[in-house]
């Protein structure tokens, strides 16, 4: 009996020393830890706000984490956007990891994995390749990505119905390995391996995307990060 009082207690403090290695990337005051156009980006009543209202986008900017690379890890990112003039919100935003700068389009240009905020039923949470293979999978999608932008494509069970991303939802990203996995409340968006070791990315950066296109308002209210240690990954 003993011995399992203590195998539970040793359980229990694992399981937090677990939820302990998540870190707020986001302090909720102001843009300390990350950097980006100020034009564009700022912390408004407390939320990390990306707006483009008056401001002339040529290519995707992106607010970016100073924390240094990540690898394996999990993401959650709560969000929501404003809508346009016609009461729908008709931009996109996004969250990209395992991502390079990409100074060709601009001092704040990023590259690589995102997690996108979409409108579109079948976009919001897919797995976009910015500045790479673009789609790589498709919201209730469960894709191998192999060379030469060939896929294996199957359909994950559930409904995918649109979402009003003018109210607060919780995106998840879980990377371990080439296994990449998004979720939108807690609900699996898109299961991807990337076999495609070419374009694949291990490692890089976390940043949140303004799109060009119609002016934006994108905000975020908490951004929490746990790097995964193999142990952990592998479960």
């Amino acid at each position: 009996m003993r011995f399992l009082i203590t195998l539970s207690i040793c359980l229990l403090c694992s399981a937090v020393h677990a939820e302990e290695k998540y870190k707020e990337l986001f302090n909720g005051k102001d843009l300390k830890g990350w950097e980006g156009d100020d034009r564009i980006w700022s912390v408004q009543e407390g939320l990390l706000t990306g707006n483009t209202k008056g401001v002339k986008l040529e290519h995707n900017t992106f607010c970016i984490w100073t924390g240094g690379e990540v690898a394996d890890f999990e993401l959650e990112a709560t969000f929501r956007m404003a809508p346009g003039a016609d009461g729908k919100v008709d931009n996109n935003s996004g969250v990209q990891y395992r991502s390079q700068r990409f100074p060709k389009n601009g001092k704040y240009a990023v590259i690589g994995y995102q997690a996108d905020i979409h409108p579109a039923a079948n976009y919001i949470g897919m797995l976009y390749d910015e500045g790479g293979r673009g789609i790589a999978a498709e919201r209730g999608q469960k894709v191998v990505l192999l060379p030469d932008n060939k896929k294996e494509i199957s359909k994950l069970p559930g409904k995918f119905e649109e979402v009003d991303l003018t109210k607060w939802h919780k995106l998840g990203v879980r990377a371990v390995g080439n296994h990449l996995i998004h979720m939108l409340d807690g609900e699996v968006t898109v299961d991807v391996t990337d076999k495609d070791e070419k374009n694949a990315e291990a490692k890089g950066i976390v940043a949140l995307q303004v799109h060009v296109g119609p002016a934006m308002k994108v905000e975020f209210k908490s951004i929490r990060l746990k790097t995964l240690e193999k142990a952990i990954a592998d479960k």
